[in-house]
């Protein structure tokens, strides 16, 4: 059986393990996977156990994105570079892959160039083919121009392949990467990357009926949740629904958030579930931030939805896709505006009563991705 090395190196959310491993899994009945995590672990997090995971010493980042910070405070950024970089270079040549998947890279992550250009060179030595996995927006940078030069030039470089997870019809790599025809590869869009619904309906998770909110891996969308527990107890007589609120595993202010809730009956809340789908599909409404896989949940469960999102670092793509979903009818936009209690619970009250309009875009981006895998390896 052929074999597929996966990089994922999520710094802030979780998000992009998260389609990472809905891609693997698409990968499994054809290759054997191993997947490299260089963000921090996430405990609970359920891997395929068909996989093996090599966890290297995580970085993370400050929701500015204004450093690079080792999550062992006891190494150096300067000796978790050299370490990583001496992993990535071993794993390569003992697993001897004939796929290496880098997500993201070099759209962005570049500044894991420290570690990625040996490893891809490594790659490249041992004959594997090199295909990058890209979600449906990137961030733009202050100098496009040099920065779509520089990432053409690594592409066409290295890369065999580049598959983007999104649906052209919907919203083409062009909206953010003006430079597409400059890249050598195939380009590829597969559609966009679900979790499967469930199979089998699952018991009742929170009190009926209730009202979902998460914010990702937590790192961010503090305001988001404050401004909830602030605004449940105006709704209590006019809703009088239950709340579901998740932090997210990295949250660093959830003791706060536990104390905003005491003495607030109807409100739950947890730092993480590996089931949030299934709370989407029981849920009368979901208020989360707008990141790729949150997204395609509330797509693929048909959950009403209001959504914000993250602007941080002027990224534009959280943002981007959701006034495309707004216009197009399927979700309510909350913005900073609407963060004050009462205007809050207004557009709760308001919004409950709409009904959302249905999309039609591509869900098939895991299997069309081992597809395209596969095609390249024959």
């Amino acid at each position: 059986m052929a074999k597929v090395l996966f990089y994922c190196q999520h710094i802030l959310g979780m998000g992009h393990l998260v389609r990472s491993v809905e891609i693997i899994k698409g990968l499994i009945p054809h290759f054997q996977v191993c997947l490299l995590n260089g963000g921090e672990v996430i405990e609970g997090f359920p891997f395929p156990e068909a996989i093996e995971v090599v966890n290297i010493p995580a970085i993370k980042t400050d929701s500015e994105f204004t450093e690079l910070q080792p999550v062992d405070e006891n190494l150096t950024l300067e000796e978790l570079e050299i370490i990583r970089k001496e992993t990535l270079v071993n794993v390569c040549h003992s697993f001897k892959p004939d796929v290496v998947i880098i997500e993201l890279f070099p759209f962005g992550r570049r500044r894991f160039s420290f570690e990625l250009i040996p490893f891809l060179e490594t790659a490249k030595a041992l004959g594997a083919k090199i295909v990058c996995s890209l979600r449906d927006i990137v961030v733009t940078k202050q100098d496009k121009t040099r920065h779509e030069e520089k990432v053409c030039k690594l592409i066409n470089k290295y890369f065999d392949l580049l598959l983007i997870h999104g649906d052209p019809n919907f919203i083409s790599l062009e909206l953010s990467f003006s430079a597409v025809n400059q890249l050598h590869c195939p380009v590829r869009y597969t559609g966009y990357v679900v979790q499967p619904l469930p199979q089998q309906t699952s018991p009742q998770l929170s009190k009926q009926p209730f009202i979902l909110v998460s914010v990702d891996g937590g790192r961010f969308g503090h305001e988001l949740l404050e401004s909830i527990l602030k605004t449940a107890p105006l709704l209590t007589s006019q809703i009088p629904h239950h709340w579901q609120i998740f932090t997210g595993p990295f949250c660093p202010i959830y003791e706060q958030l536990v104390e905003l809730a005491v003495g607030q009956d109807n409100v739950s809340i947890n730092r993480y579930t590996p089931s949030l789908i299934d709370y989407m599909l029981q849920a009368d409404l979901s208020i989360s931030m707008s990141g790729y896989n949150t997204t395609m949940n509330v797509l693929t469960t048909g959950v009403k939805a209001m959504m914000m999102a993250f602007v941080g670092n002027g990224d534009l793509e959280q943002i981007t896709r959701i006034e495309k979903l707004a216009e197009l009818g399927r979700i309510r936009i909350i913005s900073q505006e609407h963060l004050e209690p009462a205007k809050m619970a207004e557009n709760i009250i308001d919004y409950l009563g709409e009904t959302p309009k249905n999309l039609a875009l591509n869900l098939n981006g895991t299997e069309n991705t081992a597809k395209y895998i596969q095609i390249l390896m024959a």
